[in-house]
């Protein structure tokens, strides 16, 4: 998942659902700056985990799909990527979708959203001018991961840049 992020595109980087912190681990290994990285956790003994294990960054406890509440409602951040470890499948549609649009709504144009999942098709269907791709099947995880990069379609109706990794 991390290897879908360009720790040389400038700017804040979000993790919703950093769980024990995991993918949190490979982004910083990818050369995003723990100042760079903002993590919204819902479980608050997951939160207090994170900031102990990594220092530096940004950790706030609150609902990723409310995000504009849980980010004190800081419409005007502009994130370079958005990476997902929530299990959106355990969630209606209706409320997977919301939170995607929530994270189009804050990302800078042509930013990823990336998201993890083990069911075999898209986790939430990309919003108008949005398309999805796989990136990367992890066979080594049990159950087997697909991870889904959302991007904002160019002008051309092509995906914006991406990076294709198979494992």
């Amino acid at each position: 998942m991390a290897q879908q992020l360009d720790p040389d595109r400038p700017g804040p980087i979000l993790e919703l659902g950093p769980g024990t912190g995991t993918v949190t681990r490979q982004i910083l290994a990818r050369g995003i700056a723990p100042e760079r990285l903002t993590v919204v956790e819902h479980d608050p003994d997951f939160a207090k985990l994170i900031e102990e294990r990594f220092p530096g960054i940004r950790v706030i406890q609150g609902d990723a799909f409310d995000l504009n509440r849980t980010l004190n409602g800081a419409g005007g951040e502009e994130f370079s990527g958005i990476i997902s470890g929530i299990p959106l499948l355990n969630h209606p549609l209706e409320k997977r979708r919301a939170l995607i649009e929530g994270c189009f709504r804050r990302l800078k144009p042509y930013a990823p959203f990336i998201q993890f999942s083990y069911g075999f098709y898209k986790p939430v269907p990309p919003p108008p001018g949005v398309a999805a791709t796989l990136a990367a099947f992890v066979w080594l995880n049990v159950p087997p991961t697909h991870v889904w990069v959302y991007r904002q379609k160019t002008e051309n109706g092509k995906q914006g840049s991406e990076r294709r990794k198979s494992f």
